[in-house]
């Protein structure tokens, strides 16, 4: 890339880079960052101007970023953080008054548990602060490296790098679900050759099907099972098992949670599988942040009372 002359560019065309980048489409960067699309069409016709450069290039009906692009999201992300970071520099944080907007990425499950009460503990205390709910990404430490999100709830089993700060929120165990009239399983006990002969339903993400822990654990052992459907949601299990003869491997707290809603039952596992545990992790720039800190510590206190 060419170099790039500084006194071109001024914080709102950085702003609207940035919602670009993002986007990676027009309408939707204006209506991020509050501009219309005529506005946000010349800044990237001056942009392509001053970084030499198309930026979004026409693939089909899409936009795609150019590789020049691609490589400005991360220092972007950090400049724009930085100067956020500066001018709203105070010695605290008053959630009665001050304005804010947190992103937060979690799977269904970390919604359903963790995040639902949260939102209930700040509505009233946090009148002015905005929380923007993400679902989970395959890879969360990018997430909190180009601060897609402020917080990322995941499995510690799943966060395999040690460069973020972190703190553990709630363990969970893993049960059966099964139909709650299920004309195979006597006594509600569920046996491993039971277990093993039943279609299953199991829970995974992305376009690979990523599994979740439970079903990896089996994988791993060696254990073959038939696997009659998959599905990215674990709210959706017992809805999908009611009527059927299929057997799910569930997470306690969010099954329990969903016992009123859908007619199953919950049965122990006939094979041993680890627990899960569920962590938050932020990016080192949010650690002494006195906002961050705040969400932070009503997060922990939410998983507490949970505990």
């Amino acid at each position: 890339m060419n170099s790039v002359n500084l006194r071109n560019i001024d914080l709102n065309l950085l702003v609207i880079l940035d919602a670009l980048l993002a986007e990676r489409n027009v309408s939707r960067a204006g209506e991020r960052i509050g501009l219309s699309q005529s506005a946000v069409s010349a800044a990237l016709a001056r942009l392509r101007d001053i970084f030499h450069d198309p930026l979004l290039v026409r693939v089909g009906r899409d936009l795609v970023l150019t590789r020049n692009a691609e490589d400005l999201i991360v220092p972007l992300k950090e400049a724009l953080g930085k100067i956020e970071q500066t001018l709203l520099r105070r010695p605290g944080f008053d959630p009665a008054s001050d304005v804010r907007t947190f992103s937060i990425s979690a799977s269904d499950y970390a919604g359903l548990i963790l995040l639902a009460p949260l939102v209930r503990a700040i509505t009233s205390e946090a009148p002015n602060v905005t929380i923007h709910l993400v679902p989970r990404a395959r890879d969360a430490a990018r997430v909190l490296h180009t601060n897609q999100a402020d917080i990322v709830i995941e499995p510690v089993e799943l966060f395999t790098t040690s460069d973020y700060p972190s703190s553990l929120l709630l363990t969970d165990r893993w049960l059966c679900a099964v139909d709650a009239r299920h004309p195979d399983i006597r006594d509600n006990v569920l046996t491993e050759r039971c277990f093993l002969d039943l279609p299953h339903l199991v829970y995974g993400i992305g376009n690979d099907r990523q599994l979740n822990l439970a079903d990896q654990h089996l994988v791993d052992l060696g254990i073959r099972r038939r696997i009659e459907v998959t599905v990215e949601s674990f709210l959706l299990n017992p809805f999908l098992i009611q009527g059927t003869r299929m057997v799910s491997l569930v997470l306690e707290r969010a099954a329990r949670r969903l016992l009123g809603s859908a007619d199953i039952k919950l049965l122990e596992t006939p094979i041993a599988v680890p627990d899960i545990h569920e962590a938050m992790y932020w990016h080192p720039r949010h650690t002494t942040d006195p906002g961050h800190r705040w969400l932070r510590d009503k997060l922990q206190r939410v998983a507490a009372e949970l505990n």
